[in-house]
This record gives structure tokens, C-alpha cells and sequence, in this order.
């Protein structure tokens, strides 16, 4: 009998803390998940954590957790206001966009700030629809961790996947062994254009023979070559 009345006691607590949250998360606005800034996320987070204890623990008040969940709510309202309202705070609060793409192809150093490599940034062209590291202009990551991407007006319409040849000085041995061509190959193209591996950011090669090459610090280059026994893919 005693272990029906703790499950009833379990199943109307919890119900609560679910309309208590629903409330609150309604009133936070209609912001979706991937949308969050950073302190909204943390927001959400805390306030998962905070209805979970109140609802398995019945030796704690229920309405600690509702309290709880109440302040972080005016928490929520608190940074909104700070972040709408001064115009300095809102770039410590929920950060700013990082241009990783620009006129002269990948910017290095925003990709560390961010903790992200060129593999990262390719996945997210791929996401956005952009299969060449040269069909966008500008490509950056917004504050809230969404990406963006601004495309050449004439960029041509992809019909090759370009694999990933070196990334970051190092080459991908298994992509060279996806398209069957050795390091030899690109090892004489770097040769003729004066640059050796290690300097090499990125270096992409698709099937019609189009390379795309950026060393350090340098802009992009874009070549075409013509593969060993009329290789395509």
C-alpha cells in the first residue's frame, strides 16, 4: 500500500514540475534548441537538472524545485535584458560571428579560436549545400553556432565531390587510396608551384581534375591538372 501512495506521489509531483517547465519554457520565447546562445543553453541545462531532483527525490520540498526553476527563469530575463539592451555585454554574453571564410579562402586562426580544422569547415559547406571550398566568398560560424555561407554569383554547379588530399601539412591516405593516386602525384604538382607540403593548409582535388590549394597565411589557389591515364570520378 505504502509503495502505491510513493509511486502516485511520484507520478503527481512529476506531472507539476512538467506544467511548472512547460510554463517557464513558453515564456523563455520560441527559440529552438540549435538556436540557443551559449547562456540560454546553459540555462536549459540548469534547468533540466534542477526539475529532475524534486521530482525522484519526494523528501524534498516541491516547491524548492518550482523556486529553483522560478530564479532561473528571472535569470533568463536578467541576461536577455543585459544582452538587448547593452550593446558591449552582448558580445561577452553570447559571443560573435566568426568569419572562417573570406576573400582569400580559410582563415586559420578563427578556425582555432573556435576549436575547429579545415574537416569541420568542409562538413559544414557540405551541410549548406557547397561542395567546393571556392564556391563560397564568405562563410562564417554565428554566435550561436549556426553556419553561414555566402556563394560566388558564378560558382559552377559541382558535379565531382572533392576529396580532401592534405589537410593541415599531413596527407590523407585514405582518401589517396578512395581515388587510387600516391603522394608522388601531388608531391610534383606542389614542386611546381613552389610549395612544400608542410606549408600546405589544405589542398582538395575533385574528379575533373580542379585543385583547390591554400599554404599558411596565404590566399587560395585554384589549378587544374590532368590525372594519370585519363582517371576520373
Amino acid at each position: 500500500m505504502s509503495e502505491t501512495v510513493g509511486m502516485v506521489l511520484v507520478i503527481i509531483r512529476t506531472a507539476i514540475i512538467f506544467f511548472a517547465l512547460l510554463i517557464i519554457m513558453r515564456l523563455m520565447g520560441k527559440r529552438q534548441i540549435g538556436e540557443m546562445q551559449p547562456f540560454e543553453l546553459v540555462i536549459t541545462l540548469l534547468i533540466a537538472e534542477l526539475a529532475c531532483i524534486p521530482m525522484a527525490d519526494s523528501s524534498i520540498p516541491l516547491l524548492y524545485g518550482i523556486i529553483s526553476v522560478v530564479t532561473i527563469y528571472v535569470l533568463h530575463e536578467l541576461m536577455t535584458l543585459l544582452d538587448l539592451k547593452i550593446k558591449p555585454l552582448k558580445g561577452l554574453i553570447s559571443g560573435k560571428p566568426s568569419l572562417v571564410i573570406n576573400k582569400n579562402g580559410i582563415d586559420d586562426y578563427q578556425l582555432k579560436r573556435n576549436n575547429l580544422d579545415v574537416s569541420d569547415l568542409i562538413e559544414s559547406l557540405r551541410t549548406a549545400g557547397y561542395f567546393s571550398l571556392d564556391c563560397v566568398d564568405y562563410a562564417l560560424y554565428e554566435s550561436n553556432g549556426q553556419f553561414s555561407a555566402l556563394p560566388k554569383e558564378d560558382y559552377e554547379d559541382q558535379s565531382s565531390l572533392p576529396v580532401v588530399i592534405i589537410d593541415n601539412g599531413k596527407y590523407n591516405r585514405k582518401n589517396l587510396g578512395l581515388i587510387g593516386l600516391g603522394e608522388s602525384f601531388f608531391d610534383e604538382i606542389l614542386s611546381k608551384e613552389k610549395t612544400k607540403r608542410k606549408k600546405v593548409l589544405v589542398l582538395t582535388a575533385d574528379g575533373r581534375g580542379k585543385l583547390y590549394l591554400q599554404e599558411k597565411g596565404k590566399k587560395y589557389r585554384v589549378l587544374r591538372v590532368q590525372y594519370p591515364d585519363g582517371k576520373a570520378w
